[in-house]
């Protein structure tokens, strides 16, 4: 008998902790509420991870087996269940953050101790940090290269499920709900989890969006995203069964087309470059990557932070994008970016404040991720965009919503509002305004004069004056 330890695996289909179960050796399925990871958990999060829950527990028990749950510290929970179901060894998937490894080396000890085997297998990536490295064997900071041997290695396919007669004969109590861990329920409507929801999201997205995936995937009202970020967070399906799916699609198309799946496929190795990112620098999560000569100067205003939190910035396309998060505890990729650019480089708010936004309020918040983003638009992380190249939100608004229908979907103060006059709100007079939406607020700041205050205070950082 062993245990295999669910954590951002909440699938039972191409998961290599439950793979190698075998009738002689059957598996406990177990995932362990830990306090130490929700104290960094958001609303969203929560009940997405629970419905996963649900939906993974029905998946066992039509098995005729379940889902032991509980609650505690893993260093003890976890030998306390193997003495319970007679287990010799835990499985898990492996995780790359500072905290996750740091409570990893601690559960490793505690089942030493107990006298029980472990394993952590590869789950969450197709290629470890350290798999793919410089001639000299260091990571690498630059995506460009990384990215090149990221698309060249050949890749396992997915494992297949566990059969019934492979999966212990167990009874789980019921998860607890989200008030029980201390959570309120999530403002945002948050999407369906589970296995089936994820498939569903990727035939709805091989169907036909894969194939026009980097002609429009920039463009938030086209909407020609996946919307897997959440199910890969989570790992209610697998990243070997998601590039397995696309790269049959790359091979039975050519031409555009088949470069539209590569492109897709890129986001996956972005996904992988962050995470190799953090391996090795944890303390990014809450320092910058770059280090410039003298701190950086974030006036952190805190009247503008909230302007920009509730979506009234008088940014058409900043405030559509606060308020997607509001309401669906997710936004798309590009406006992710000139939300970000105009946290850190028109407010002139340090990205650390943004960075907590995002990870109490997104669904899919991954700390490699959402902080390799974060750093990139605020000019402090790896292979960031440059201190002086600073995203103009109204020609961002124009150019990526020129129609304004998704600034129009989320601000309905501009719905009545003419799309050159939403995508000119920064220079029309105060009439203007008012004759076209008197509701929405007037710019917070002037992107003009913010822009030269951001470029003096970065030149400053950098010793440059």
């Amino acid at each position: 008998m062993r245990l295999h330890w669910h954590r951002r695996d909440l699938r039972a289909t191409d998961n290599a902790g439950l793979a190698a179960a075998t009738p002689s050796d059957p598996v406990v399925p177990v995932f362990i509420f830990d306090t130490a990871v929700l104290d960094h958990a958001g609303p969203p999060r929560v009940a997405f991870m629970l419905d996963a829950l649900d939906s993974l527990r029905e998946w066992y028990r039509d098995k005729g087996s379940d889902l032991v749950v509980a609650e505690g510290d893993p260093t003890s929970v976890l030998p306390e269940l193997a003495a319970q179901h007679g287990a010799e060894k835990v499985t898990w998937g492996k995780d790359y953050s500072g905290l996750a490894r740091e409570r990893d080396a601690a559960v490793r000890q505690a089942l030493d101790d107990a006298d029980v085997a472990r394993e952590a297998v590869q789950n969450a990536v197709l290629h470890e940090p350290g798999e793919i490295t410089t001639n000299a064997g260091d990571p690498y900071s630059v995506f460009t290269y990384f990215g090149r041997k990221w698309h060249d290695r050949e890749n396992a396919g997915p494992y297949d499920p566990p059969s019934a007669d492979t999966l212990a004969d167990v009874d789980g109590d019921a998860h607890p709900t989200l008030a029980d861990l201390g959570f309120e329920e999530p403002e945002a409507d948050v999407p369906a989890a589970g296995t089936e929801e994820a498939r569903a999201l990727l035939d709805d997205f091989l169907d036909e969006n894969v194939y026009e995936y980097e002609e429009r995937r920039d463009f938030p009202a086209d909407e020609c995203t996946s919307r897997l970020s959440a199910h890969l967070k989570f790992g209610t399906i697998g990243i070997r069964e998601v590039y397995d799916r696309t790269q049959a699609a790359k091979e039975g198309t050519g031409g555009d087309r088949r470069d539209s799946v590569r492109e897709f496929q890129s986001q996956l190795a972005w996904r992988e470059f962050y995470t190799q990112v953090l391996f090795a620098h944890p303390h990014v999560v809450s320092s910058n990557y770059k280090s410039y000569e003298n701190p950086i100067e974030w006036e952190n205003d805190e009247e503008l932070l909230q302007a920009w939190k509730d979506g009234d910035t008088g940014y058409p396309i900043v405030d559509a994008g606060m308020r997607q998060l509001r309401d669906e505890a997710y936004m798309h990729n590009r406006v992710r970016m000139i939300v970000a650019s105009f946290l850190t480089k028109d407010l002139l708010i340090d990205w650390r404040h943004g960075y907590e936004w995002f990870r109490e309020k997104l669904v899919d918040h991954d700390t490699a991720n959402d902080n390799g983003g974060w750093q990139w638009a605020a000019s402090t992380g790896t292979d960031a965009q440059p201190y002086f190249r600073i995203f103009n939100p109204m020609t961002q608004g124009e150019d990526y919503d020129p129609n304004a229908e998704y600034i129009k979907e989320y601000v309905p103060e501009l719905r009545d509002a003419a799309p050159e006059i939403i995508h000119d709100w920064n220079d029309c007079s105060l009439t203007q305004r008012r004759n076209a939406a008197p509701e929405y607020p007037d710019p917070v700041v002037d992107h003009s004069e913010r822009r030269e205050q951001a470029l003096a205070m970065f030149e400053r950082a950098r010793g440059d004056e």
